[in-house]
């Protein structure tokens, strides 16, 4: 779970944090801490980071009891519980006698590394699972063969699958939220819990992995999935009474120091069928740390083979946070932001009173120019952007009555700007390149602020000082995972800025490149003190930049955000070149890694979509960027020089109308545009948020998404959009509806129901998945040739 800590709590327990180092067991193999290096923004300087093992349970113990007794703050571990939802990833293989149908597999990441989702197909068969119920359909006859309940009934428990052959694997992630409307009448479960069903026959669990903390993600390359768990120290915080804060960290920084290594150690439960179930823990001998932790949270791989038992399962653990999952082949990536307790603000939403209408015609232009900021450089601009879409993660649109989807999308061709009366653009500069120095030897120091103690007692008082926020970086583990068994590391790193998503890191050829989004501290200005020398600038910023010369040019005091992609060595993780300067003022939206290119969309009030050209790893470079209107939150390879894009189509002024599909002609990375797009008004699709929900086959052009459209306060069911991608243009082909609830008695409310989720092809036949059933329509004309209800 995701913790905040107090600024008081933090200083609290700086003072005695350091006492509890001094006293400590020497930490053996750690050694001495390389270099700092400057990011591109010249103003982050983040060491490189490395995993080493303990020296045995005792130096684990002094560690852990340091390192989180820094970080415990006056309510324990964090304050009020903050509810976060994790996007799930997914893919399918299995195998059965016969030759099966052609047919597609679930939208992942990298080819042959699966990710979990609520459907997988063999072609022969559709596996689903939703609220609990697995259910395994027949290809041939369209009926359901198989059903096998796994929760109670009234438990609300969202899951996802992972199949080879005839070998299931259910996670239940754990912790969901109830949506309104949902007929749960108890709690999700509680934490994750992994079943291993068998599907030979008749759907039996053969076996199940109920680890404690929360899933973060799984992958799967054959039948060997290795999943991600986090979890926190079980150490209780009594309630403290009337005290200050200060005397609360204190009081619990001492009780950190007083738990034991079992409070920390990872624990699951392994459930063999027919056998006696067994609680087990991570050994001191399998948990490796960064030389730098908060001692707050610990990541557990664990390694399932479903054609073997559970009981073949040996984890190995982390000391650090992870939510960000990413695997090839041959790597499995764990990255996690060390600073993220740390407060953000929450981005607003841009709201106008301008007609609802798509703007204008987009402009293409070469590279931008790059932004290399530094201590003295002008103030930032302003940070004001839409949250994604207009629906929640994990929460599409409730279902309404009304049918179909009203107004019917706009197709729009995309024009091609006139030469002759289109308005230059000024040549801009070369983007950054950033080759790394060579690293030298030196300590890292962690960023904490000195307290202000006591000399009779050493303790904190009253007049502590406020901590350094510490710089917002990403870490990056590695772990080979080519030979059975549990993974090996490999390799560390640290990168400025945050992730967007699993979409943000790319293996090619021997480099592993990472975009991130940096939010770097917004610039102060105080009054003088002396009337006749005017208002003072603080000394670490220059005067912000005059509005009328610079369009982005905000009041200082706003943050500035600035994107970049990194290019790293895949053994080491040691960088090797950047670009820099995407999208001042902007974030992240999307990322698409294909190959040597890069593209990124970056959003506030227009969509900048930048290509990067990546082929040489300590030089990579923009070469062109599209300005339009909206955002691509997903984006997908269509074929030679064409990119498809879903998202939000915006006003000028950034405020989100609806889902838009577009089609990019890319085949020229200097100048790329738009040929085409489809908009829905009033609109959201879960391909906004969750990739597994879009689906492309080549074969024949067909893209379909889930489209939940609203008007007013009034929900429409959820449909399927089957679109043609044709060279040039996206032409709508049809909708198909699933049968809506029914309202319960004289209530205007209906049971929730997320209306359409999924589709797959499988033979020449277009099958869609919801909570209520399947539907078979024909590929070529969408003729409905089933309906598959779930009982």
């Amino acid at each position: 779970m995701r913790t905040s800590t107090r600024t008081a709590g933090t200083v609290g327990a700086a003072t005695l944090a350091a006492a509890l180092l001094a006293g400590a067991c020497t930490q053996t193999g750690t050694g001495g801490a390389p270099g700092t290096r400057t990011a591109t923004q010249g103003v982050v300087k983040l060491p490189p980071v490395t995993l080493v093992a303990y020296d045995g349970c005792d130096d684990m113990l002094a560690g852990l009891r340091a390192s989180t007794a820094g970080n415990v703050g006056p309510w324990g571990l964090g304050g009020p519980s903050i509810l976060y939802a994790t996007a799930r990833d997914s893919a399918a293989s299995a195998k059965s006698g016969g030759e099966a149908p052609e047919h597609s597999t679930t939208n992942v990441h990298e080819a042959g590394v699966d990710e979990p989702d609520l459907v997988k197909t063999d072609g022969k068969r559709v596996i689903t699972v939703n609220r609990g119920v697995l259910r395994v359909a027949d290809t041939a006859t369209r009926k359901v063969t198989g059903t096998l309940r796994l929760v109670n009934p009234e438990m609300w428990a969202p899951a996802d699958l992972l199949v080879s052959g005839d070998r299931a694997l259910v996670l239940f992630s754990g912790g969901g939220i109830v949506p309104f409307g949902a007929t749960s009448k108890r709690a999700a479960i509680g934490g994750p819990h992994y079943a291993l069903v068998d599907l030979s026959g008749k759907p039996k669990v053969i076996g199940s992995l109920t680890p404690e903390g929360s899933h973060v993600d799984a992958r799967m390359v054959g039948s060997t999935v290795r999943i991600v768990v986090r979890s926190q120290p079980r150490i209780e915080f009594p309630d403290h009474g009337d005290v200050s804060e200060n005397e609360r960290t204190r009081r619990n920084a001492e009780i950190v120091a007083k738990a034991p290594i079992e409070a920390w150690l990872p624990r699951y439960e392994l459930a063999p069928t027919g056998g006696t179930a067994s609680k087990r823990t991570v050994g001191c001998e399998r948990i490796s740390h960064p030389a730098k932790y908060t001692g707050t949270s610990m990541l557990s791989v664990h390694t399932l083979d479903l054609a073997g038992t559970l009981t073949d399962t040996v984890p190995i653990g982390v000391v650090a946070d992870g939510d960000t999952v990413y695997g090839t082949g041959s790597s499995l990536y764990v990255t996690s932001n060390p600073g993220w307790w740390s407060p953000r603000p929450i981005d607003s939403v841009i709201v106008d009173d301008a007609p609802a209408t798509p703007a204008a015609t987009p402009t293409a232009s070469p590279a931008p120019p790059a932004v290399s900021a530094s201590p003295a450089s002008p103030a930032p601009p302003a940070v004001s952007t839409p949250t994604p879409g207009r629906t929640a993660p994990d929460a599409p649109a409730a279902p309404g009555a009304v049918p179909g989807l009203d107004p019917q999308p706009t197709l729009l061709p995309e024009p091609v700007p006139d030469a002759s009366t289109a308005s230059p653009e000024p040549a801009p500069s070369a983007p950054v390149t950033s080759p790394v120095p060579a690293e030298t030897p030196g300590t890292a120091t962690p960023v904490v602020s000195p307290a202000v103690s006591s000399p009779a007692t050493g303790t904190p008082s009253a007049e502590s000082v406020e901590p350094t926020r510490p710089p917002e970086e990403t870490e990056i583990h590695r772990f080979d995972v080519t030979a059975p068994g549990a993974p090996r590391y490999v390799a560390s790193g640290r990168i400025p800025g945050r992730l967007l998503n699993q979409y943000s890191l790319s293996e090619h050829e021997g480099h592993l490149r990472v975009a991130t989004t940096l939010t770097l501290p917004a610039p102060t200005v105080s009054p003088s003190t002396t009337p006749s020398t005017g208002p003072s600038v603080s000394p670490s910023t220059a005067p912000a930049p005059d509005p009328a010369v610079d369009p982005a040019a905000e009041p200082p005091g706003v943050p500035d955000t600035s994107s970049s992609v990194h290019v790293l060595k895949a053994d080491t993780l040691v960088k090797t070149g950047e670009v820099g300067g995407l999208g001042r003022g902007e974030r992240i939206y999307s990322v698409r890694f294909i190959g040597p290119l890069g593209y990124v969309v970056t959003f506030r009030q227009v969509d900048p979509l930048y290509t990067l050209d990546l082929r040489d790893p300590a030089a990579p470079r923009a070469t062109g960027e599209l300005k339009i209107t909206g955002y691509s939150a997903y984006l997908h390879p269509a074929g030679e020089g064409r990119l498809i894009g879903v998202g939000q189509e915006a006003s000028e002024q950034g405020r989100t109308l609806g889902t838009q599909v577009s089609l990019f002609d890319v085949g020229d990375p200097a100048a790329p545009r738009r040929l085409s797009q489809m908009f829905q008004k009033d609109s959201g699709s879960e391909a906004e948020w969750d990739p597994h929900a879009f689906l492309y086959w080549p074969k024949t052009g067909t893209a379909v998404i889930p489209l939940s459209s609203w008007a007013g306060s009034e929900p429409t069911t959820g449909a399927a959009v089957v679109l043609d991608i044709g060279e040039t243009e996206i032409t709508k082909v049809g909708t198909i509806q699933h049968s809506a609830r029914k309202r319960a008695g004289n209530t205007r409310l209906a049971a929730y129901d997320p209306g359409i989720r999924r589709s797959v092809v499988i033979g020449d036949e277009l099958w869609t998945v919801s909570d209520l059933g399947l539907k078979v329509n024909t590929l070529d004309g969408l003729a409905e040739r089933a309906w598959i209800p779930f009982s």
